[in-house]
């Protein structure tokens, strides 16, 4: 460092010096074709902003700028205030003057995932590799060479350090058992818990199902804090059938490994299962992604292939045609229906067990004016009624009524909702949630036409509407905003922009 002298010698350069490496001059390209497009942008933005203030200099301020809305539709004379309010969140969409997220932040998310992984399965091979070996039969077979006891005489008198403490022979055998070979013919995939329990909705998942004898098993990772994680059984590993739907009762295939694909296991069967998980009699998992390249080599290896059933393709078709009906006629109020509807239902369940009838749902539908022919909600009752009990879960109801997002943006809205609730609890404060928001990068704020405050207001306004409580925001609350808000866009990564732009991530 300089702190004195003349310019020359401050500024001179040793002749000595390496040449710069590839990577630094990519880097530096990168550095400079940013700083030429911040500051075009910045022009941009001035002469835009000189422009703006021209043209409504005599037009009070607007809050809810029709711009904004994603598709330049005109809005029809049903939209409330609060669809508009709602409607602001898309500005974050196309808006060319939203920063992109940085590739060095994407990369050490693909290094963060792929860490995640690696040390799940390294796990899982220790767990079954060693347990193998300790419950073999084998083991308890004497040597033919007995060892010579260094025991006392009253083994129960002698203190423990001269006791034989092992829990079998100490050399291995391992003929019959698992293999490390045997075990490496698996697919690994993530999932998550479908839960309107937002601490359960957010752990991480991560699966495996072998080949050899079409097992399954899932493990949880855990961190905490930044250096500190944990790697633990969820679902032991065994054979498992589906225990609803069409497969109700079939085994687990590799064809049932796909993205949106829902896992289902009895709680029962596993009661070292959290609490809140074991209040629901069934658990199930959504797979949110798949080692492709593994699933595609076994499949080809063992010749498997996906046996869609009539039945599952008439099912599928009927709440298709559903699904897109609905979505057109909540295009542009999905926010307040969908948070509504949910907020609705959960009144309606005065036992808590997520259960409704029939009734309840079709009064649901006619309150919110969501139209379905009696002959379609009959045809759509017959599926998610399987059971025949009359009744069903209401968040199985609005998922396979109205459909939901991909597991792409999932991910995102789950990431958000994590990054928030730091504590874990499964809902956030209304006061984090202000201090998190931030709308520095709103079109209508770099135009000038709103403040921050405005636009944060408008988003909170909305937000509370959707909650049962005034002062916090459970995981479901959070995930059917984003959710009506999906419904708008066409685009994935113009979902995530709405939702990375804000939030931070």
């Amino acid at each position: 460092m300089c702190y004195g002298g003349s310019l020359p010698t401050c500024d001179r350069i040793p002749e000595n010096l390496p040449a710069p490496t590839d990577k630094y001059k990519l880097k530096h390209q990168q550095y400079k074709t940013e700083m030429t497009g911040g500051y075009k942008q910045y022009s941009q933005r001035n002469a835009e902003k000189a422009k703006s203030s021209i043209t409504h200099q005599q037009t009070p301020r607007n809050k809810t700028d029709d711009k904004c809305v994603q598709g330049a539709e005109a809005i029809t004379d049903d939209l409330t205030t609060l669809d508009r309010k709602a409607l602001l969140q898309l500005g974050y969409a196309a808006n060319p003057h939203i920063l992109q997220r940085s590739t060095g932040k994407s990369d050490a998310d693909v290094v963060a995932a792929e860490k995640k992984k690696q040390m799940v399965a390294e796990q899982v091979m220790i767990d079954h590799l060693s347990r193998a070996v300790i419950s073999d039969p084998e083991q308890n077979l004497t040597s033919e060479k007995p060892e010579i006891s260094h025991i006392l005489p009253d083994s129960k008198l002698a203190p423990i350090r001269f006791r034989k403490r092992t829990l079998h022979e100490t050399k291995i055998r391992t003929q019959s058992t698992l293999t490390e070979n045997i075990l490496s013919h698996k697919v690994q995939f993530d999932g998550r818990i479908i839960s309107r329990n937002g601490r359960d909705a957010c752990r991480e998942l991560v699966g495996f199902f072998f080949t050899h004898d079409q097992s399954l098993t899932i493990y949880e990772y855990r961190q905490f804090g930044k250096n500190r994680t944990n790697v633990l059984p969820f679902i032991q590993k065994n054979i498992y059938c589906h225990q609803r739907g069409r497969r109700k009762g079939k085994q687990y295939r590799l064809a049932d490994l796909y993205v949106g694909a829902n896992l289902t296991f009895l709680s029962s069967d596993h009661p070292r299962l959290p609490e809140s998980v074991k209040e629901n009699t069934v658990l199930t998992l959504r797979i949110t992604n798949v080692d492709w390249r593994a699933l595609d080599s076994l499949k080809t290896d063992s010749e498997e292939h996906d046996d869609v059933t009539s039945e599952e393709a008439n099912d599928r078709k009927i709440l298709k045609a559903i699904q897109d009906l609905l979505k057109e006629q909540l295009r542009r109020r999905g926010v307040r229906i969908l948070t509504g509807l949910g907020k609705h239902l959960q009144q309606l369940d005065k036992e808590g067990n997520g259960l409704l009838d029939k009734a309840d749902f079709k009064q649901a539908l006619k309150l919110f004016r969501l139209e379905v022919s009696e002959n379609d909600f009959e045809s759509f009752w017959l599926i998610l009624n399987s059971s025949g009990n009359g009744r069903a879960d209401y968040g199985e109801f609005k998922r396979a009524i109205i459909g939901e997002m991909n597991e792409y943006r999932k991910s995102f809205v789950r990431k958000a909702f994590m990054k928030l609730d730091f504590n874990k609890t499964g809902s956030v404060s209304i006061i984090d949630i202000r201090k998190c928001y931030c709308a520095k990068m709103h079109p209508r704020v770099i135009s000038g036409h709103s403040t921050e405050e405005e636009i944060k207001s408008s988003f909170l306004e909305t937000l509370k509407d959707a909650c049962s409580k005034s002062d916090e925001v459970s995981y479901g609350e959070f995930e059917d905003y984003y959710e009506g808000l999906s419904i708008g866009i066409v685009d994935d990564e113009d979902f995530v922009n709405v939702l990375c732009t804000p939030w931070g991530i």
